[in-house]
């Protein structure tokens, strides 16, 4: 069982940068994927990037070319470093797991609020 705490959100101005931080309690090689989820209120929770065990990633269209995903097995911490913030990039961000034949989601944690404004 893989627990995960996120941290590093904060207040930032457009076209700031910042980098979000998922510490594991354990391994996250062990699990299928592991990915950064967000959601703004009254929104769906929405995908923001994710990557696999032997390193391939993806990310939303709209954070592409923006947002970079990072894994650092040796620390059990997955980043997500932020660039040219928007506005809209403005939610709770949530680090999760996806694991198992059936691909499931780990559980939710409490997540870590970024807001972009001037």
């Amino acid at each position: 069982q893989v627990q995960l705490v996120e941290s590093g959100g904060g207040l930032v101005q457009p076209g700031g940068s910042l980098r979000l931080s998922c510490a594991a309690s354990g391994s996250i090689f062990s699990v299928n994927a592991m990915g950064w989820y967000r959601q703004a209120p009254g929104k769906e929770r929405e995908l923001v990037a994710t990557i696999a065990k032997r390193g391939y990633t993806n990310y939303a269209e709209s954070v592409k070319g923006r947002f970079t995903l990072s894994r650092d097995n040796a620390k059990n911490t997955v980043y997500l470093q932020m660039n040219s913030l928007k506005p809209e990039d403005t939610a709770v961000y949530y680090c999760n797991y996806k694991a198992g034949p059936d691909n499931h989601f780990g559980s939710w944690g409490q997540g870590t609020q970024v807001t972009v404004s001037t």
